[in-house]
């Protein structure tokens, strides 16, 4: 459902809204379960074991997870450290059912420290320096409809690990209610949080020694991400000046007359669409929305869809197969052999990379032309194949 379009509510009982909107929110909601606050302002000087050290810029206003450092665009920005307990199993967002998160037993912030714009852009160049090929390269996470602050560094931290994604991920959240009502107010949010994104954006592909910006984008999420790429393009910038890298929508819960003008934007040899006929909530969207089809919810076996994703000139990708439960919202992460496809891609060496590492000097530039051997990337799986 997207801006303008509202629901047939003429046609429907007063009881039968309250009903389908409890639905709806319950289907398109990606969440799990939340986190305490993160306590300290700055990283916790002994990690555990299994760690991922992420990114965040964000557009809420009252995160205080993330403090009250905010720019002049209203963003906030910080590093975080995220824990992974030694039990978790791929595809699962380890989150305890009540009470307070164990260490041993569930993904969890353990420390973090708040950044301003520019030592955001510092730290992440250090993070890069000394990397060498694909591992210089960035996922940016932008995630959808009712996930909280909490809910969202969890999905990444989840995806990163069980992808064994090489690279630095940074986390794109934008001010979700988190409520299962609040999908109008929710559209509204992200719309505001575009040009915030788009600048991330922009400004990632030039941090010194960055690889490739790679997208990964949930439902509601795909189409913020698609419009700041879109204004990207427009303001000249199509590829991110050489660094974008894959654009992966998950589910996109974007109507396909919008994603066309979208995509005329830019280069489709980029994009991949994750698509499942067995996507309740994307359904149930598109009849909220007048029974207009969303381009999550294309059916690649029907000949009239293909024909639809064929015009789009993306690489479409069919997980109908691997989604699981009566939803099936989330089978781009909560399916192991999916995710570990996509960290697969994502590795897959570029003749361009070969042998390069991110070096910075004293003056804080930096050059990826030092030839140094490549190392083993850790990755297991093929990439997933595209239909044809």
């Amino acid at each position: 459902m997207h801006l303008g379009h509202t629901p047939r509510t003429g046609r429907l009982s007063k009881l039968r809204q309250i009903a389908l909107a409890t639905a709806f929110g319950c289907l398109l909601s990606g969440c799990m379960g939340s986190f305490n606050d993160m306590s300290g302002s700055s990283l916790l000087s002994v990690p555990s074991v299994n760690s991922i050290t992420m990114f965040v810029a964000s557009t809420r206003k009252d995160d205080r997870q993330i403090g009250d450092a905010v720019t002049n665009e209203g963003v906030h920005h910080a590093m975080v450290m995220m824990n992974v307990p030694p039990t978790h199993k791929a595809g699962m967002i380890d989150t305890p059912s009540f009470g307070k998160p164990d260490r041993d037993k569930h993904i969890m912030p353990i420390g973090g420290r708040v950044l301003s714009s520019d030592r955001f852009t510092q730290e992440l160049a250090t993070h890069i320096s000394g990397r060498v090929g694909a591992s210089r390269d960035v996922l940016l996470y932008v995630h959808g409809f009712n996930t909280s602050l909490d809910e969202a560094r969890g999905r990444l931290t989840q995806i990163v690990y069980d992808a064994r994604f090489g690279g630095v991920p940074v986390l794109f959240t934008w001010p979700s209610k988190s409520n299962l009502f609040g999908y109008v107010s929710d559209k509204d949010q992200a719309t505001a949080s575009r040009d915030a994104l788009q600048k991330l954006m922009q400004d990632l592909s030039q941090v010194p020694g960055v690889g490739r910006v790679h997208v990964l984008a949930h439902s509601m999420g795909s189409w913020l991400a698609m419009e700041a790429l879109r204004e990207n393009a427009i303001a000249g910038r199509p590829d991110l000046n050489g660094k974008l890298g894959d654009v992966m929508l998950a589910a996109p819960d974007i109507d396909l007359a919008v994603f066309r003008q979208q995509i005329a934007r830019l280069p489709g040899s980029h994009v991949s669409v994750f698509v499942s006929r067995s996507d309740r909530a994307l359904s149930l969207s598109s009849s909220l929305a007048g029974d207009r089809p969303r381009v999550g919810a294309l059916d690649p076996k029907s000949p009239r869809d293909a024909a639809e994703l064929q015009k789009l000139g993306v690489r479409v990708y069919d997980i109908s197969s691997f989604s699981a439960g009566i939803i099936g919202h989330a089978a781009y992460a909560d399916a192991p052999d999916v995710i570990r496809s996509i960290g697969a891609q994502l590795a897959e060496p570029r003749k361009d990379d070969k042998g390069s590492v991110a070096v910075i000097d004293a003056r804080g530039s930096a050059s990826p032309d030092t030839e140094t051997p490549a190392k083993p990337e850790g990755q297991t799986g093929a990439p997933l194949q595209p239909m044809q």
